[in-house]
């Protein structure tokens, strides 16, 4: 896979050392070309020195040949200029950016461009939520502009789920149960799977669904 990275950062050049590690194909642009020079020798990555704001340094660097592109600088205006570019211009078929301030998150969605945004902060929160909080629904992750999320789910005592198969659970459409976690242990969810308190019920739903989904899991 040839993933492009705006941003030569230390989030930037992070996620470049490691999709290096797994194998793919890495171009990094960076507007300063003092720091490319300097990081150049420290990672064995195809290095571009220029502006990700402007389309014929995109066009010049390869854009249009990419898999993924990640817009990494540390300013959500850039972020956003360099998503859109990226989806309108080039039509890179994914595109995920990264959200510096968290007011700036309802910005980042399908119309500018983004598939994918990553606010470390609302992450952060989320991760802080799902540590201590038993039944109650946290949200990890958001997709398609904000109207699909990655959910959990802790199983209170006495959850409306508690000992009912995930067959036997009226889901709805628009929500997938993707993982259980029981006893730090990973379970594939099948049909047969029999939910109990403590379990950790990870589902990817629509924003529509979300209200559904708490209502089986947590109860009203």
């Amino acid at each position: 896979m040839k993933v492009a990275i705006a941003g030569g950062g230390s989030v930037g050049t992070a996620i470049a050392k490691d999709l290096l590690a797994n194998g793919h194909d890495v171009l990094l642009i960076e507007k300063e070309p003092e720091i490319v020079e300097r990081l150049r020798p420290t990672l064995d990555i195809t290095w571009v020195a220029a502006d990700a704001c402007e389309v014929s340094s995109l066009d010049a660097a390869g854009l249009g040949h990419v898999d993924v592109a990640v817009a990494a600088t540390g300013d959500d205006e850039d972020n956003l200029v360099i998503s859109l570019l990226a989806k309108q211009e080039f039509a890179v078929p994914r595109v995920v950016a990264r959200v510096n301030h968290p007011k700036n998150q309802w910005l980042f969605n399908e119309s500018w461009g983004v598939d994918v945004s990553v606010s470390t902060p609302q992450l952060m929160t989320a991760l802080v939520e799902e540590a201590v909080s038993v039944g109650s629904l946290v949200r990890l992750l958001q997709f398609e502009g904000g109207s699909a999320h990655l959910v959990e789910v802790t199983l209170a005592e006495h959850s409306p789920a508690e000992g009912v198969s995930l067959a036997d659970l009226p889901l709805p459409r628009a929500a997938t149960v993707v993982a259980v976690v029981r006893a730090d242990h990973l379970v594939v969810p099948r049909g047969d799977t029999v939910l109990s308190a403590g379990d950790e019920v990870l589902l990817l739903v629509t924003g529509d669904a979300e209200q559904d989904v708490q209502q089986l899991l947590v109860g009203p």
